[in-house]
């Protein structure tokens, strides 16, 4: 693939149903999406990741579909996705949805008849076994709300295999036919105008399950067959792997710049969350040497939070247990043993310098920045709401009836607002942030401006920098003559900073402050950080 966009991309993810409903029935659909367009592009973002919105009996967020080929009837029709496509491409947007090929709903045709009849050929889309298999009981995807991961179906009376909630039955991805199913659905949104799939639980679609495995080549060969359809069908479009997995098997998902170009750094994440908490770096030095080396064509997405739980669980158990010391996560919180439905404001109880400094860390990790919807203007979560739903609560665009949301009634709203506290519609909203020049929207705004102007971060090689503070994180990026450096003091001190840029160096310019300019005498340039600061640095020679 010569056009890598997806490494200098922005992204910026949102379910549809939470955004903006222009139906007035309560629930988000594509035309008050496309209406929100010009906000999305006017802060910068250059890519929009959707969450599912295909026909779905919605008992899992749509992530139980039901029909690959068509979108929900709540969000609108293939026309109003082709509008959207179209707008988004007018604004220089790209365009990733999800790509669902671990399971379907139960309800999918597909199912039905496979469940009905023996000899069906979709009998040998999904996995099934006479007797109950021993580890039934194992390998949950949400332990303490799941009880098995085999359930006895008595229309075809016999067991099924279901990685997730017994509604969402496995699909034999080891089946050609099966494979060629998800090559049509593939070429069949590259044609509406996707750009790129995230694939989800990427572990399960290509995990072997109760086959022979001398029928087996490759189980990544899956990967490898949809990167080649990718190049064959479009050239520029992109794969984004979700696998949260150890550290030794993450190479196995980019493969030769074969396979996934794009993969989610999960243990970047966590231990950033670590350094947060220990407000210093090394965690994050750790991070960034725990991950390994990706190939030239690929990338990582690097991350705040995402639409799940904020998992936790590469960190160690002590390191998981301080991490809920510092940030009161209690009990009542945790989530299948892995992690919590928060967002980042509560987490740092509301602190605008820190959370601001978050994303000015993450806009300067190595990889492609990818948002949550709502994280622009801070917004909180409802621990009211079950599962990971207290992370998914519909837009704040104002201080009007339903935050700007949806004009229908209350109780009709897909999902309720936040709408008491320190994180009600009322108080955190875009309109209110678009008038404030000191709100996180347009620190959001800015920075996203600075960072378009940045390649050597999505493309360039990264270096750490020794610095003689423990609480400053700093990393440098070279491409080609563009070079730059960017630096954290992750504590509550003022501190003074000293940084080796080389002997080459005569002028050092600060981009998120055009206006200060410094020309080192020596190799080691001084810089004075305040609490909780951050510094985009421009080298330049003479």
């Amino acid at each position: 693939m010569h056009n890598r966009w997806y490494q200098e991309a922005l992204i910026y993810c949102l379910d549809v149903e939470t955004y903006a409903d222009s139906g007035g029935d309560g629930i988000g659909d594509f035309v008050g999406l496309t209406s929100k367009l010009d906000y999305i592009a006017g802060l910068g973002f250059t890519c929009i990741w959707l969450l599912p919105f295909f026909p779905t009996p919605n008992r899992d967020n749509g992530y139980d579909i039901s029909d690959y080929y068509s979108v929900d009837p709540r969000l609108g029709s293939l026309g109003d996705f082709v509008e959207f496509a179209r707008q988004a491409h007018d604004r220089g947007i790209r365009i990733v949805i999800d790509l669902v090929i671990n399971h379907t709903s139960s309800e999918h045709p597909w199912f039905q008849q496979a469940r009905a009849d023996p000899e069906s050929p979709y009998r040998d889309y999904y996995l099934w076994s006479k007797d109950k298999p021993t580890d039934a009981n194992q390998g949950m995807i949400f332990p303490g709300k799941q009880e098995r991961v085999w359930t006895y179906d008595r229309v075809a009376k016999e067991y099924y295999f279901h990685r997730f909630f017994p509604h969402q039955p496995d699909l034999n991805t080891i089946n050609p036919r099966v494979r060629d199913e998800i090559a049509k659905i593939i070429g069949f949104w590259l044609e509406l105008g996707v750009d790129g799939f995230r694939i989800d639980a990427a572990p399960f679609v290509i995990e072997r399950l109760d086959v022979d495995v001398a029928d087996i080549v490759d189980p990544y060969a899956l990967i490898t067959d949809i990167h080649h359809l990718l190049a064959w069908r479009r050239g520029d479009a992109m794969m984004l792997a979700e696998a949260n997995v150890d550290p030794d098997q993450l190479t196995h998902y980019f493969g030769n710049s074969d396979r996934m170009h794009m993969l989610f750094n999960f243990i970047l994440n966590q231990h950033m969350y670590l350094a947060l908490a220990r407000k210093t770096a090394e965690p994050l030095v750790r991070a960034l040497y725990m991950v390994p080396k990706k190939p030239p064509l690929c990338q990582w997405a690097v991350f705040v939070r995402n639409h799940d739980e904020l998992a936790l669980e590469r960190l160690s158990p002590y390191e998981r247990e301080e991490i809920s010391r510092t940030f009161g996560f209690t009990e009542e919180m945790w989530l299948y043993d892995r992690g919590v439905p928060r967002r980042l404001p509560p987490i740092l109880d509301g602190d605008l310098r820190r959370i601001k400094q978050v994303y000015s860390l993450l806009f300067t990790l190595p990889g492609t920045p990818v948002i949550w919807y709502g994280e622009e203007i801070g917004m909180g979560d409802n621990l009211s709401l079950e599962g990971r739903n207290p992370v998914r609560t519909p837009m704040q665009w104002s201080d009007g009836p339903n935050g700007g949301y949806s004009n229908a009634p209350v109780d009709k709203l897909i999902r309720p607002l936040i709408s008491a506290g320190d994180y009600s519609y009322k108080q955190v909203n875009v309109a209110a942030q678009q008038r404030d020049p000191n709100s996180l929207l347009n620190a959001f705004e800015m920075m996203l401006r600075v960072r378009r102007g940045l390649p050597e971060i999505g493309r360039g090689t990264s270096q750490l920098l020794a610095t003689n503070q423990a609480a400053v994180f700093a990393i440098r990026y070279d491409l080609a003559e563009r070079r730059m450096v960017a630096v954290h003091n992750l504590s509550d001190t003022a501190l003074s900073v000293e940084l080796d840029l080389g002997s080459d160096v005569s002028r050092v310019t600060h981009l998120l402050d055009g206006n200060h300019i410094a020309h080192p005498k020596d190799r080691t340039y001084l810089l004075d950080m305040q609490p909780y600061d951050s510094c985009w640095l421009r080298l330049e020679r003479d």
